[in-house]
Parts: C-alpha cells; structure tokens; sequence
C-alpha cells in the first residue's frame, strides 16, 4: 500500500487504475502536482516509470498502469513510485 494511492483490484486485462486524488496540490522543487499529466510527468522524471494519466481517458484523479512485465519489473517500479510520492512537500 502506497500513501495517498488507493485502487481497486484490477478484474481483467493487465492494467491497474488508482486514484491518486490525495497527491494533488503537493510540491516537488517547488512545482506543484495539479492532475494526472503533472503526476505522471514527475513519475517519469522522478521514478523513470512510465503511467498514462488519466486525463487521457477523462478521469484525471486516477493514472493507468500496466503490469504486463515480469513480477521483478513491477516491484522495482512500484518501490520507486513509492520512493518519488514519498519525496514530495
């Protein structure tokens, strides 16, 4: 569990969409997180870990991810995702 990330168990294909609503309107070197795009903007930056933001698909509190990779390759994104939102004002 990921603070300020909450999601639903995924019920088919190979994507996850959590709401991370509770990260908005928080700070990296100043700049503030508003949506979806500057989130995963920062995860790209921060974690070198690609989302969709969920703009894209008209819900902008929520980021698309796909865990169609190894079990390995999920830990290690998810371990610097949680590493990027925990380094955030």
């Amino acid at each position: 569990k990921i603070k300020g990330v909450t999601c639903a168990m995924p019920k088919g294909a190979f994507y996850a969409f959590p709401n991370v609503s509770e990260l908005y309107g928080k700070r990296c070197n100043g700049k503030k997180i508003k949506g979806s795009s500057d989130l995963a903007n920062y995860f790209l930056d921060k974690a070198q870990a690609a989302v969709v933001a969920g703009d894209a698909f008209g819900a902008d509190d929520y980021i698309r991810f796909s865990y169609a990779t190894s079990m390995d390759n999920i830990k290690k994104g998810i371990d610097r995702i949680e590493g990027a939102i925990n380094s955030l004002d």
